[in-house]
C-alpha cells in the first residue's frame, strides 16, 4: 500500500496502516470502557502521533512526518467511532434490562448502521475540506496541536522546548486540579462578589481549554461573546421576568441555585442547539455553491491527474459518491432491520432524514470544533434521537440504532477535519488521509460494539449501569454508564411528550437572522456558547483576548514561533495527563475490586 506519487518520504505505508489500526483498535477497546465509567471521551491523535514517534522512529527508524500523520490519522478515526456507540447504545442494553419487549435485538442492524454512519462521516465532509481550512482557514486548534507535535522534532530545540514547558505547566496544572485537589475546578469570582448563580462570573481551571482559546485568537471570540449574552443578558432577563417555570417548591436557600438550572435546562441549552441548527442551515445553504465548486474541482483534478499519469491532491469523487451511495443503502438496511414495527418505507424516510440531519450536523461539529475545539457531539446526537424516535413512531430500538449512527458520523466529520488540518500543516497530500481512513471506516463500530456486549453481560446481570452488581454494592469498579442513562431519561421524557421544541425552533431563527452578519460561523459560535457552561466559555474567552493582546504587541511572527508551540503543549499535555489518570483510576478500581 505503498504511495503511488514521487514524493521523498513516505506516506501511505503499510507500517503506518499497520500500527495506526493496532492504535486504533486498542484506543477504542479502551475509551469505550472509560467512558462507561467516567462518562466522557478522549481522543487518540495525540496517543497515537506519540506512539508513532516510538514505533516508526524509535524502533524502525522511519523518519516521515506525514507517515507519522498517517498513523495519527487511522488511529483517531477508529477510535472516534467509540464516542458515537457509548454516548447511544448503551441506553438500548439499560432500557432492555427493565422493558422485556426491547430484548433480543440483533446485532446485524446496529453493526450496518454503525458502520453507515462511520462512512457518511467521512464522505459527506471530504469536499468541504477546501472550504473549511484553505479559504475560511478555521483554526481547530487540536489539529494544530497535534501538527505542532508531529513537526517538533524538525523545528529546533527552542520550539520544542516551548512545547515541552507548555505540556509541563498543564501536567502540573491538570494534577493539581484532579488528582491532588489544591486547585478549585473553577475560580468563582461571582460567589465572592455574592451574585446569584443565574448571573454566573467564574471561570474554569483548564490549560487545553485556555491553549485552546489562544490558538483561536480574534476568531473565537464571537463565542466568548455568546456566553456574555447568554448569561449576562438573557439569563437575568428571564429570571426577572419569570419566564422559569416554576413547578417546584424549592427552598428558599437554594431558589437562586434552582433558577440558574432551569435557565440552562429550559432556555438557554435549547436556544443554543436551536442557533446551532440555524446557524448550520443558513451556512449550507451560503455554502452550496463552494460545495458543488468543490466536486467538480475534485473531478477535475482527478481527470487531469489521469492524463498525466500523476497523482490527484483530492480522492476522486467516485469514492466520494460511491462511499455515500453505500452508506446510505447500510443505513436503510440498518432501519427496515432494526425493529419488526418499522416497515421498509418508513426505514427509507428514516435513512433520508437521517443522511440529510447527520450531513447538517456534521457541517456544525466541524465548524464549531474548527473555531473553538469544542464539539456540541451530545445535543446534536439527542435531536438525532428525537427525529428518529418520531419517524419511528416511537420505535424504541431503531430511534437509539439510528441516532447511534448518526452521532457516529458526526464525531467523524469532526476529527476528519481536524486530522486534514494537521495534515495540511505538516505537509501531508490529503487524498492519502482520506483513502486510510476510508479503508478502515468499519473497524472501530466493529470493536466499540463487541466491547460493548463483552461487558454487558445479559439483562438479568447487567454489567454496566446503575444497577449492575458492582453499582449496587458501591464498588469502585461500578460502569455506571452516565451517557446512556441520560439518554434513556431523554426517551423518557419523549414518551410523556416533555420537549422544548418551541426553543428549538425560536433559536434556528434566531441563529438563520444571525448568519447576516459577515462573521464566519458567528451563529455556530453563539449557540455553542449558549449550549455549554458559562465557565468554559469564559476562560476560553480570556485566552482569546490573550493572544489578541500579544499579537497586537509582539506581533503575527512571534506568535507563530513562541505562542502556538506553547499553546499546543497545553493541549497535549493536559490530554495525555486526563488519559493518565483516567487510566490510573482504573487500575486502583480493579485493585479494590
Amino acid at each position: 500500500m505503498a504511495s503511488a506519487n514521487s514524493r521523498p518520504y513516505p506516506e501511505l505505508s503499510v507500517p503506518s496502516v499497520v500500527l495506526g489500526a493496532v492504535t486504533g483498535v486498542v484506543l477504542t477497546a479502551s475509551f469505550v470502557y472509560i467512558a462507561l465509567k467516567l462518562g466522557f471521551g478522549l481522543s487518540g491523535s495525540t496517543v497515537a502521533a506519540i506512539l508513532g514517534f516510538v514505533m516508526l522512529r524509535g524502533v524502525m527508524g522511519r523518519k516521515s512526518i506525514v507517515e507519522n500523520n498517517i498513523n495519527q490519522t487511522i488511529a483517531s478515526g477508529i477510535n472516534t467511532a467509540s464516542a458515537g456507540v457509548v454516548f447511544t447504545l448503551p441506553a438500548l442494553f439499560l432500557m432492555s434490562a427493565e422493558d422485556e419487549s426491547l430484548r433480543g435485538f440483533d446485532v446485524g442492524p446496529l453493526l450496518f448502521a454503525a458502520i453507515a454512519g462511520s462512512l457518511m462521516g467521512i464522505v459527506l465532509i471530504i469536499p468541504l475540506r477546501k472550504q473549511m481550512i484553505e479559504f475560511e482557514r478555521l483554526k481547530f486548534p487540536s489539529g494544530m496541536a497535534v501538527a505542532t507535535l508531529l513537526k517538533s522534532p524538525g523545528e529546533g530545540k527552542e520550539q520544542g522546548r516551548l512545547l515541552i514547558g507548555g505540556a509541563g505547566f498543564a501536567v502540573l496544572l491538570t494534577l493539581g486540579v484532579s488528582l491532588f485537589h489544591v486547585i478549585p475546578e473553577e475560580l468563582d469570582v461571582g460567589h465572592v462578589l455574592s451574585l446569584p448563580p443565574w448571573l454566573p462570573f467564574a471561570l474554569y481551571i483548564s490549560a487545553a481549554n485556555f491553549g485552546a482559546g489562544l490558538l483561536s485568537g480574534r476568531g473565537g471570540l464571537p463565542f466568548a461573546l455568546g456566553g456574555m449574552l447568554a448569561w449576562w443578558v438573557i439569563a437575568p432577563v428571564a429570571v426577572s421576568a419569570g419566564w422559569v417555570n416554576n413547578h417546584a417548591q424549592v427552598p428558599g436557600a437554594q431558589w437562586a441555585g434552582w433558577q440558574a438550572g432551569e435557565v440552562f435546562s429550559q432556555m438557554l441549552r435549547p436556544l443554543g442547539i436551536g442557533m446551532l441548527i440555524g446557524g448550520a442551515l443558513a451556512g449550507v445553504f451560503a455554502a452550496l455553491p463552494a460545495v458543488t465548486g468543490a466536486m467538480r474541482s475534485l473531478a477535475a483534478a482527478a481527470a487531469a491527474a489521469k492524463e498525466t499519469g500523476g497523482a490527484a491532491e483530492e480522492i476522486d469523487p467516485v469514492w466520494v459518491y460511491g462511499g455515500a451511495a453505500g452508506a446510505f443503502v447500510l443505513l436503510f438496511l440498518g432501519a427496515g432491520m432494526s425493529s419488526p414495527n418499522v416497515g421498509w418505507g418508513t426505514a427509507l424516510l428514516i435513512a433520508v432524514v437521517g443522511s440529510l440531519w447527520l450531513g447538517l450536523a456534521g457541517i456544525i461539529v466541524a465548524q464549531a470544533t474548527g473555531h473553538t475545539d469544542i464539539s456540541p457531539l451530545s445535543g446534536l446526537s439527542l435531536i438525532a434521537v428525537t427525529l428518529m424516535f418520531f419517524l419511528s413512531a416511537g420505535d424504541v430500538i431503531a430511534s437509539i440504532v439510528l441516532g447511534m449512527a448518526v452521532c457516529i458520523a458526526i464525531n467523524q466529520c469532526a476529527d476528519m477535519m481536524s486530522d486534514l488540518k494537521t495534515g495540511h500543516l505538516v505537509g501531508s497530500i490529503p487524498r492519502q488521509q482520506q483513502i486510510g481512513q476510508l479503508i478502515l471506516c468499519w473497524v472501530g463500530p466493529l470493536v466499540a460494539i463487541g466491547v460493548l456486549y463483552l461487558l454487558w453481560g445479559s439483562p438479568e446481570n447487567p454489567g454496566f449501569g446503575p444497577n449492575s452488581a458492582a453499582c449496587m454494592a458501591g464498588s469502585a469498579d461500578c460502569l455506571g454508564a452516565p451517557q446512556g442513562e441520560a439518554l434513556k431519561a431523554t426517551l423518557d421524557a419523549l414518551r410523556s411528550s416533555d420537549s422544548a421544541v418551541d426553543k428549538y425552533a425560536a433559536g434556528a431563527v434566531m441563529g438563520g437572522a444571525l448568519s447576516i452578519f459577515p462573521i464566519g460561523g458567528i451563529a455556530v459560535l453563539v449557540g455553542l456558547a449558549m449550549y455549554l457552561p458559562f465557565p468554559i466559555t469564559l476562560a476560553y474567552g480570556v485566552g482569546c483576548v490573550t493572544s489578541m493582546a500579544l499579537e497586537q504587541q509582539k506581533g503575527r511572527a512571534w506568535v507563530g514561533k513562541v505562542l502556538v508551540p506553547v499553546s499546543a503543549g497545553l493541549i497535549v499535555g493536559e490530554a495525555l495527563t486526563s488519559l493518565g489518570l483516567a487510566l490510573y483510576n482504573l487500575m486502583v478500581a480493579g485493585g479494590a475490586a
